[in-house]
């Protein structure tokens, strides 16, 4: 058989094919966001950033044994939380994130604190992982302060206990009960010592809610308990266990706090403010589209808007249209394009995002839009 001849310049081309493939990988490796690395944080008082914006704290004070954090991208969990504490005292910590200043600490970027009269709205999300086998709470913690300090223990102390597991009861005495952010609420106040506390707790388990902070803060000063001149200094979410926790986990948090007056047309703390959304999926093995319309059903225009929900555990969203919606999982809050921005009373935007998901499909449990819940 005769050989065939040899053909320099096809060489040529598959090597430079070849290196122009790679050049394209590498270029999509360059812009692709890196995810990243779980933390492990064992110290007392140790902690770390997440997402660039938020503080991930160990937090142990109320006992010797041992705990450890893992922030993760989204949120954080407990690894190991040994030892136990008697469940009519405090509890052993607060593992916890956090926006704002707590202990000269400050999160990148916040604009806390922030003193009350000048804040529209603090919307916030939070999705979280329960265990069986512990003692504990899950609960926000809100921090008031007549100064705008940054150091040391606020004046008052708001508490919101999204679960409670275990013989265990908030600072105080009920004084009643209260709707707040939509939802029914035991209210207890008292004073641990240091700063008084009122807690708002929940009849049964909320896995994952968003709403805005500032509906408790309102209440609170309604109550008495902190005035219009006074500072939210942060917005901070976690668990107090007493005994064992290890598995809690924060799949996702989100916190923002939009200063401005309420009540001016349009602000995202305008008491006009009501909206429906409408959250139409098509789903296959793995994968999804959704198709979100936001509705104002308020008596003034929103402009711009952010609508802010939480995916379910197990879903990512890989693009989006018709608005920016960020991050991929967890909490997620879906800001309007320049040419959307506007939502006249009576009329509405719609965006969608396709996704990915693992387990059973699921969809949003609630929404906000600008800090207020949506129907």
């Amino acid at each position: 058989m005769r050989p065939s001849p040899h053909r320099p310049g096809t060489a040529r081309g598959l090597l430079g094919a070849l290196l122009t493939a790679l050049a394209t990988v590498a270029a999509l490796l360059a812009v692709a966001p890196a995810a990243q690395a779980d933390t492990l944080v064992c110290e007392q008082f140790g902690s770390t950033t997440i997402q660039g914006r938020y503080v991930v704290q160990n937090n142990r004070w109320g006992t010797s044994a041992t705990q450890c954090v893992t922030a993760t991208d989204t949120g954080f969990r407990l690894t190991q939380a040994d030892g136990s504490v008697p469940t009519g005292g405090a509890p052993k910590s607060y593992p916890s994130v956090f926006n704002g200043c707590h202990y000269t600490n400050c999160s990148p970027g916040t604009n806390l604190p922030a003193q009350l009269s000048g804040i529209a709205a603090a919307p916030s999300s939070i999705s979280y992982g329960y265990v069986g086998d512990a003692v504990y709470n899950a609960s926000y913690d809100i921090w008031l302060d007549p100064t705008p300090r940054t150091d040391g223990v606020n004046k008052t102390e708001i508490m919101i206990w999204l679960n409670k597991v275990g013989p265990i009861q908030p600072i105080g005495a009920q004084v009643g009960t209260a709707t707040v952010g939509g939802r029914t609420w035991q209210v207890w106040t008292g004073s641990n010592g240091s700063n008084d506390v009122i807690s708002f707790v929940a009849p049964s388990a909320i896995a994952s809610w968003s709403f805005d902070v500032m509906d408790f803060v309102r209440e609170t000063v309604r109550r008495g308990m902190a005035q219009n001149n006074w500072y939210l200094t942060s917005v901070q979410a976690g668990f107090e266990p007493w005994q064992n926790g290890a598995g809690l986990a924060v799949n996702s948090f989100s916190s923002a706090v939009n200063l401005g007056t309420p009540g001016d047309p349009g602000n995202p703390g305008d008491p006009a403010t009501a909206c429906k959304v409408t959250y139409a999926t098509n789903v296959w093995t793995g994968g999804f589209t959704a198709d979100v319309t936001v509705t104002n059903t308020g008596s003034a225009p929103v402009d711009p808007w952010k609508l802010a929900f939480t995916l379910p555990p197990g879903q990512r969203i890989t693009n989006a249209w018709n608005a920016t919606v960020t991050p991929s999982t967890g909490a997620v809050t879906a800001t309007a394009l320049a040419h959307n921005a506007r939502i006249a009373p009576g009329a509405g935007q719609t965006f969608g995002f396709q996704g990915t998901y693992s387990g059973s499909f699921a969809q949003p449990a609630g929404f906000s839009l600008n800090g207020t819940a949506c129907a």
